[in-house]
């Protein structure tokens, strides 16, 4: 019986357990990585190094001279930013979008009195012509009265 849990045992590590083949796969995997890896940040260290001694050599005397014309940059940028608040004032000031909508709201007002007066004008109008048709009623019934009366 021992055998037997034995070869079972060894089965299922055989056939389920991928321990072994990860680890190696995963060694190879840091391998190729770590070998590709150094080489590009060998390269980007001499890299980094040119572009430092090149900075220390002729840049430095490029940015001290350019710093003289500060003074006269920080005051062009002043009078750009002062510029630029007057606009953001000024468009506070006649902004289009608030407008419009303040003249649709008056239209809309307008349009909604226009509708009232219109809907009183409709129902004097109706009023005026039950009125008259009343009185025409009334007419033309005394009229047919009288008409009987003459004819008999």
């Amino acid at each position: 019986m021992s055998t037997v849990v034995k070869d079972c045992g060894e089965i299922w590590s055989r056939l389920f357990d991928h321990r072994p083949f990860l680890s190696g796969e995963i060694k190879f995997f840091l391998q190729e990585f770590e070998e590709k890896r150094s080489d590009r940040e060998v390269q980007r260290l001499f890299e980094i190094l040119e572009k430092v001694s090149e900075v220390r050599d002729s840049k430095i005397d490029r940015i001290k001279s350019a710093t003289n014309s500060l003074p006269d940059l920080q005051t062009q940028i002043d009078l750009a930013v002062s510029r630029c608040e007057t606009i953001i004032q000024n468009q506070n000031k006649y902004n289009s979008d608030l407008a419009l909508e303040a003249k649709r709201e008056i239209r809309k007002a307008e349009w909604e009195a226009f509708l009232i007066d219109i809907d009183e004008k409709y129902k004097k109008v109706d009023l005026t012509f039950g009125e008259k048709e009343k009185e025409l009623r009334e007419f033309y019934k005394d009229l047919e009265r009288k008409l009987h009366i003459n004819s008999d």
